[in-house]
């Protein structure tokens, strides 16, 4: 036994005032016991206690000796009691998103998962730019595919992100409705900042078609596309999660019906799977269930290491 589950054994002895009640507290022997505390007291060269009829008393250096180890032996506690929360989902989950699916798809989500998991909260940054997981200390980043730029990334492919040319109907009333590819070139298309390859849209079955847009008007989300689009600014080219409501109200038209890009997706990417946090773990198990699976129910497997379900409140 090393010195330090000596002197915590020190401790447990001085608190239950013998050595056989403190080896029954941990299922030792009274005698595995005894040898310890010779071996402790051997190794520091100092008596510590002397045996009485009535049970142990301590020598002047054993009372100091003890308060050492009663810190100790407190320490270890509450790190025990500290790992056993980790195992618990509590604590702060970090989350960032996409602004845009942020705004329509994820926030909706949320409050059923959190009052699931009282303890928990989470702080969540709504932003289109590059993120590190290290780096900016994230346990989850709901990003675009594109976006994910490591190899060594682990991801979970959410949704996929079938993106659609549309305009607002008082747009095409001044500037008229294209009818291919082609004609984009006359139109004000709408880019984005935050991925250059974002502005070439791709049209064909097989991907054989790139244009590459331009357009007085460039910004760095997704969303503040999506909102120009809907004032009538220009034409865009935009995700259906995001648009689906607003094409079936009219409120946005879709264009050159013929052409979807179909290749993208909207992924989660976390840590490590190995020894991933109970926090993350539910959260990502959540996050499949609400939209893998809903996308398409036959295509949803769970995570092949979870454990630990979504908890159901009960009443």
């Amino acid at each position: 036994m090393d010195l330090p589950s000596q002197m915590i054994l020190f401790a447990r002895v001085v608190e239950t005032g013998s050595f056989s009640a403190a080896a029954r507290s941990l299922g030792h022997t009274p005698s595995a016991v005894s040898r310890q505390i010779g071996h402790l007291e051997d190794q520091i060269g100092l008596r510590l206690l002397h045996r009485s009829q009535n049970g142990i008393v301590l020598t002047g250096e054993g009372e100091a000796f003890h308060e050492r180890c009663r810190t100790v032996a407190e320490e270890v506690h509450a790190a025990e009691e500290l790992l056993a929360g980790l195992g618990e989902v509590r604590g702060t989950l970090r989350v960032v998103s996409t602004v845009a699916f942020g705004k329509a798809q994820l926030l909706p989500v949320l409050p059923a998962f959190l009052e699931a998991y009282p303890d928990l909260r989470m702080d969540l940054e709504l932003t289109d730019r590059h993120v590190d997981l290290a780096t900016d200390q994230v346990d989850v980043a709901i990003r675009f595919g594109e976006q994910i730029d490591d190899p060594d990334a682990i991801t979970r492919k959410l949704l996929p992100n079938e993106r659609v040319i549309c305009a607002a109907p008082s747009y095409i009333e001044r500037y008229g409705r294209p009818e291919t590819p082609a004609d984009l070139v006359h139109h004000n298309c709408l880019g984005l900042t935050t991925v250059s390859s974002w502005n070439d849209w791709v049209f064909g079955p097989d991907s054989e078609q790139t244009l590459h847009v331009d357009g007085n008007l460039r910004a760095n989300s997704a969303d503040a596309i999506y909102h120009a689009a809907l004032a009538g600014l220009g034409v865009a080219r935009l995700s259906t999660y995001l648009i689906d409501n607003d094409l079936q109200s009219g409120r946005l038209v879709r264009l050159l019906p013929d052409y979807v890009q179909e290749a993208g997706s909207i992924t989660a990417i976390f840590a490590n799977r190995r020894n991933l946090a109970p926090k993350t773990r539910v959260f990502i198990d959540y996050l499949a269930e609400r939209f893998v699976g809903r996308a398409n129910p036959h295509t949803w497997e769970a995570m092949p290491d979870t454990k630990t379900p979504v908890k159901q409140k009960t009443t």
